[in-house]
């Protein structure tokens, strides 16, 4: 029977790779969203995956979503957790809002995802967790300091479990994309882009969506079982430290 993958954010950009990825390496795949009902219709169209729409910042909402797939799909095997959000400013202008909303949206939603699952796959002996991070969460960023501190948190998150669960099967990994061809970069003015992100990137391009897909079906596989606690850079050799 296929192992049941659950993806947060996992309708759109990243996350919407990942999905697809997972699906075509056999996975059978549910995907999570927040707000864009269109897009996640679309998708689920497109791709034949369901999707599940609920706020990865309410504990409540998470459990209640989790519990909803598990009924539909079966034990959540493969948890990745990669939706997130950016409220940018530098910090001496940041609002309380603008602090917490992302620390709770990409921080706070680890515990909110990880926490009902974690259980049953330390019963099963069997589990990945995937947390997608950020290069920034690993150097910071000028204008990110919520940002750069939740995805620094992730990874914090991501070694701590992966040594209380080791033993159980249980393998807890991050992976750090640089700068990626998303909507979100693809918003950011073409000559900002080809000025002054391009010559920070050894490899001199944006990556994919679909790179950091293959390294989730990677980390995911059966076969990846004495990978943990690993921090995955896909950054083009932007940042090497």
């Amino acid at each position: 029977m296929a192992r049941v993958a659950l993806v947060t954010g996992g309708t759109r950009g990243i996350g919407g790779a990942i999905s697809r990825a997972l699906k075509a390496t056999g996975y059978n795949v549910a995907a999570s969203y927040a707000g864009n009902d269109a897009a996640a219709e679309k998708f689920k169209a497109d791709t034949g995956i369901p999707v599940y729409k609920w706020d990865v910042a309410s504990f409540e909402a998470c459990a209640g979503g989790i519990k909803q797939v598990e009924a539909d799909l079966g034990p959540i095997e493969v948890l990745v957790n990669n939706a997130g959000i950016t409220k940018d400013g530098a910090f001496h202008k940041m609002t309380l809002e603008q602090w917490s909303a992302v620390i709770n949206t990409n921080l706070g939603s680890l515990f909110n995802m990880t926490r009902p699952v974690i259980e049953g796959m330390r019963a099963r002996k069997f589990g990945r967790i995937i947390n997608i991070s950020s290069i920034n969460g690993q150097k910071g960023q000028f204008g990110q300091v919520n940002y750069s501190a939740a995805k620094a948190g992730e990874i914090g998150f991501t070694k701590a479990l992966a040594l209380e669960n080791a033993k159980s099967g249980i393998t807890v990994n991050a992976i750090c994309p640089g700068y990626i061809n998303t909507e979100m970069v693809q918003a950011v003015p073409k000559d900002v882009i080809e000025k002054s992100i391009l010559p920070q990137i050894p490899a001199t391009r944006l990556g994919e969506p679909e790179e950091i897909a293959r390294a989730v079906v990677f980390l995911a596989a059966d076969d990846a079982g004495f990978i943990t606690g690993s921090t995955l850079s896909v950054n083009g050799g932007q940042y090497l430290a």
